[in-house]
């Protein structure tokens, strides 16, 4: 039950996750780091005259928030727009009460390895090493034509920094869950999803 709990939705803006949760009786904040996003919460909370607060910044940096603030945190796949997420992982434990939960959902790295444009048409052609990056993978010319001047930028991560990076941060791994991005060729022979149900247990 999480009416009345504190709930982070941590890099979770676009007016989807927060304010179903705040409909469903929890204290909700969103964190992201685009205004568009927030925007979008705002506009539902406004319309729905939910428990929702916004806050913009840096998934990495939570220095906004004071320790010990939450009983849940709710991260969707959303730590592949930075460099680097053992930070995330950190400020995640810092921000969490003691026996709080960290939903974290992320990308299977192992899809970084095929060329995108020709999965879409169903064949797999192994062209990256991982951990991939847009930065590092692709010419400035391909990043350009392929996502524009302005696009977010993505990195693959590893499963070391992704799911041991949160046992590094002092979580405890309660759950484990992979699922298919039904819309894309991938599925047929990958899960493209892996999420993780972590708990502080320790200060």
């Amino acid at each position: 039950d999480i009416h009345g709990a504190d709930i982070l939705c941590l890099a979770s803006g676009g007016g989807q996750q927060g304010p179903i949760l705040a409909a469903a009786g929890a204290h909700v904040t969103v964190f992201d780091n685009s205004p568009k996003q927030l925007e979008r919460d705002r506009l539902v909370t406004e319309r729905d005259g939910l428990d929702l607060i916004t806050i913009e910044g840096d998934m990495r940096d939570l220095s906004a928030i004071p320790a010990e603030s939450f009983d849940l945190i709710v991260h969707p796949v959303s730590n592949v727009f930075i460099p680097d997420v053992l930070p995330v992982w950190r400020e995640a434990f810092r921000v969490l009460r003691l026996g709080g939960d960290l939903l974290a959902g992320f990308m299977n790295p192992a899809l970084y390895i095929f060329d995108s444009e020709l999965v879409e048409t169903g064949e797999f052609v192994v062209r990256y090493s991982l951990p991939y990056s847009d930065l590092t993978s692709l010419t400035e010319a391909e990043r350009h034509a392929k996502f524009g001047r302005d696009a977010a930028l993505e990195f693959s991560h590893t499963l070391s920094t992704q799911i041991g990076g949160q046992l590094e941060a002092g979580f405890v791994i309660l759950g484990f869950y992979e699922d298919f991005q039904r819309t894309s060729p991938i599925n047929k022979i990958m899960p493209s999803y892996i999420a993780t149900h972590a708990r502080k247990l320790s200060l």
